[in-house]
């Protein structure tokens, strides 16, 4: 006699489409946490119901009697510290995290420990200290930061730990998850918006690094060249190793020699770049945007009332980390969850540092 059929274990998701509402407010409902109380009593019967028809509730107990869910989820950046100035680059993110773990019924995890010895310059994190993955103590992690290490990563996809990475992020032996802020898109917009100025030889300044966000801003540099009808010229394309090397003398020979009339910074993750920028405006200096326009791809690394109101495009950050949750309580609702990649339109700041052409501008002899 053949053994009967297994049945696949019913998910939240499976309880919101028969209750006919949306996965999280399935969560808030079976969490019975403080946040549940913002449903309405109805639609809280009957997800109930609804998870009693599917045999929910007895899953639930099973997996907590194998130590399955806490109700915990963590968060982890790979940065040497967790930011809690509202200027700081980070703040939006780890508010968004930490607003959306609630509202969805969970606790929040801090992983903010590290391996350093006391006392050291930087601290490095490690995932893997000890050996062992301290991530396991919560159900799933969001992950963020710009000092990534792959290896850590890859190890995670490896063992099939849930997480979710704030960034588009790759590694060469498996898949991950992740949300990003949409780099082409937003790229290709500002250099639209620069040919609708008139400018035609528009310079991008980029990373060195060869990472997935310079990647997506340099596809959206193309793009966005080849909508507006423009080549790309390769000699347009150029990184600094050092911030200090973005001299006046040398924006100067890349308007003159280049006929640049436009200049896309891609910022660095210190206020080095956009501090000598900013001291670039004045007499026998570099005006923005009269002697040439400028644009940043994202937003400086850090805001203060007194500095240059960039004409850029701004990361939903909040957002972004707020999706990442989502996702993470998605893969945590499915037997076998896939891989899933969203990416967050960015906002465009007008600023004041972008305008027309100048008069007579573009290449030498052109």
């Amino acid at each position: 006699m053949a053994p009967p059929e297994r049945r696949r274990r019913s998910t939240q998701r499976d309880i919101a489409q028969r209750a006919g509402v949306s996965q999280a407010t399935v969560s808030l409902v079976i969490s019975g946490g403080a946040a549940s109380a913002q449903i309405a009593e109805p639609t809280r019967r009957a997800v109930l119901a609804a998870a009693e028809e599917l045999g929910y509730a007895a899953n639930v107990a099973a997996r907590s009697l194998k130590g399955g869910r806490n109700r915990l989820l963590g968060l982890y950046t790979f940065e040497s510290v967790f930011p809690t100035d509202q200027r700081d680059f980070y703040y939006p993110f780890l508010l968004g995290v930490e607003e959306e773990t609630a509202r969805q019924g969970y606790d929040l995890l801090l992983f903010c420990s590290d391996g350093s010895a006391p006392g050291t310059a930087r601290a490095e994190r490690s995932i893997y200290a000890g050996g062992t993955n301290r991530l396991k103590i919560a159900d799933g992690c969001v992950l963020l930061g710009r000092n990534v290490r792959r290896e850590e990563l890859s190890a995670l996809v490896r063992e099939d730990f849930p997480f979710v990475f704030v960034g588009r992020r790759e590694v060469d032996d498996g898949e991950l998850s992740y949300v990003a802020a949409d780099y082409v898109s937003a790229t290709a917009g500002l250099v639209a918006e620069l040919a609708r100025l008139g400018h035609r030889r528009i310079l991008y300044l980029r990373a060195p690094e060869d990472s997935e966000p310079t990647r997506d801003r340099e596809e959206g540099y193309r793009r966005g060249l080849a909508e507006a009808g423009l080549g790309a010229d390769e000699a347009l394309i150029r990184s600094l190793a050092d911030p200090a090397d973005l001299t006046v003398e040398r924006l100067k020979g890349w308007i003159d020699g280049l006929g640049i009339t436009a200049l896309l910074v891609e910022p660095t993750e210190d206020d080095r770049l956009t501090g000598a920028l900013a001291t670039m405006t004045g007499t026998e200096r570099v005006r923005f945007p009269e002697d040439c326009s400028l644009a940043l791809l994202g937003d400086p690394p850090s805001w203060t009332p007194e500095s240059r109101n960039w004409t850029r495009f701004s990361l939903p950050r909040a957002q972004m980390a707020g999706e990442a949750v989502r996702v993470l309580i998605e893969l945590l609702d499915e037997e076998a969850p896939a891989p899933r990649h969203l990416t967050v339109p960015c906002v465009f700041v007008p600023g004041d540092s972008v305008g027309p052409v100048r008069s007579g501008g573009g290449r030498p002899g052109a």
